[in-house]
C-alpha cells in the first residue's frame, strides 16, 4: 500500500504493508533480514491506543514512527534490533510506522510532520 510522509523536506514516498489483524501486528517485521530503503510496515489502531513497540525477534534497526489519529507524527523512536525495551507512543495514536532504522533522520522527518496512507481503516486495510 501506498504511504506519503510531508514534511519540511519534501514529500517522501513509501509502500508498506498492512498488519491489520492482531496476528499480524504481533508478528510484525519479526525475522526479516532487510527492508527497503522506501518500505515498512503500518499498524493502524482504531480507537486509538497508547501503545508499546519492543523489538523481539526483529534483526534489523528500526524507526518507530507514531502517529496520531489526525495523521500527525507524534514521536519517532530509534529501536536497536532484537532490544525488547518496550517504546511507548507516549500518547494515543491512530497508527504506528515502522521503517528502516535512520530513515526518518535521512529524510528530515520529524514530529509534526503529516502521514497518509489508504484508507486509514484497520477494517478494511489489506496486507500490502
Amino acid at each position: 500500500m501506498p504511504l506519503t510522509i510531508r514534511s519540511a523536506t519534501g514529500t517522501h514516498h513509501f509502500t508498506v504493508q498492512v498488519a491489520a489483524t492482531s496476528e499480524q501486528q504481533e508478528q510484525g517485521l519479526m525475522f526479516y533480514k532487510s527492508l527497503g530503503p522506501d518500505q515498512g510496515m503500518i499498524f493502524p489502531y482504531d480507537p486509538p491506543q497508547d501503545i508499546s513497540f519492543w523489538m523481539k525477534n526483529t534483526l534489523i534497526p528500526l524507526d518507530i514512527i507514531f502517529i496520531r489519529a489526525d495523521g500527525t507524527i507524534a514521536r519517532i523512536t530509534k529501536a536497536k534490533a532484537l532490544d525488547e525495551t518496550p517504546l511507548p507512543a507516549g500518547e494515543p495514536v491512530g497508527a504506528v510506522l515502522e521503517i528502516r532504522g535512520g530513515r526518518a533522520a535521512e529524510l528530515g522527518i520529524k514530529p509534526g510532520d503529516k502521514v497518509d496512507w489508504g484508507t486509514k481503516s484497520p477494517r478494511s486495510a489489506e496486507r500490502g
